[in-house]
């Protein structure tokens, strides 16, 4: 499956809403509280609206203004300018943490035993605050961007022996549905319980004839692994440009 990373890639912005948004021609700056790097980022999709050395100036200002690290989210195929890099590693920039969007059918199956439900519930508070190691801040910016990816949404929870193990979300736009959030509680990983999670958010958009997408980090060898078998391939990948 051939993606256009521009395509995709503004969709996959509207899907992870930041509590701020702000523009400079097609530059997209978001900000939280700093956790979450997607919403903590300048995402450089279109020519910025000045010559790139003011707006790199700019940009860095309107996150200083917020208390916020200097971050560039700068993708395969949609950076703009193509020479962004070499500019930001002039200024003491480096890229970490190379991710890749990978891409399949929805081809889910749905569950009886996981839970749908429209909005997040407490059950998501309890597994983020345990996947991010007791860390509250972290875990409470995610849900609020959980909270607000648009309608139509889902949110699936699968809970054992009565408690929470293993949930996920999935925002739907247009065509596309992509697939965020997608934790395990420590003592229930490694039983298959994110894999019918999976299955289940994307029976949930398979109805609307939706291709998914979703962002893994590199090095994530069992993610990807569990994607790859479940018909994802990778499509691009972007990497965070950090000083």
């Amino acid at each position: 499956m051939k993606i256009d990373p521009t395509v995709l890639e503004p969709i996959a912005d509207r899907a992870w809403p930041a509590r701020e948004r702000s523009t400079l021609g097609g530059w997209r700056l978001n900000a939280s509280d700093g956790w979450s790097m997607r919403s903590n980022a300048c995402w450089p999709l279109g020519k910025p609206d000045r010559d790139v050395e003011a707006a790199i100036d700019a940009v860095e200002a309107w996150f200083i203004a917020r208390g916020l690290p200097l971050r560039f989210k700068l993708t395969d195929g949609a950076t703009a300018p193509e020479d962004l890099a070499r500019h930001l590693s002039r200024r003491g920039y480096t890229d970490c943490k190379e991710t890749l969007v990978m891409v399949g059918e929805a081809q889910g199956r749905a569950d009886p035993v996981v839970a749908l439900s429209t909005v997040p519930n407490a059950s998501f508070e309890a597994v983020f605050t345990a996947s991010a190691g007791g860390n509250i801040e972290d875990a409470r910016e995610r849900l609020e961007t959980l909270a607000r990816i648009p309608a139509p949404a889902r949110f699936a929870c699968l809970d054992m022996d009565g408690q929470p193990a293993a949930l996920g979300a999935c925002a739907i736009d247009g065509r596309w549905v992509g697939v965020f959030g997608m934790r395990t509680a420590p003592e229930h990983r490694r039983k298959g319980l994110a894999r019918r999670v999976l299955g289940a958010l994307l029976a949930e958009a398979k109805p609307l004839g939706a291709c998914a997408y979703l962002q893994v980090e590199a090095g994530n060898a069992p993610a990807i692994a569990l994607y790859e078998n479940e018909g994802f391939r990778t499509a691009y990948a972007y990497r965070y440009w950090v000083r």
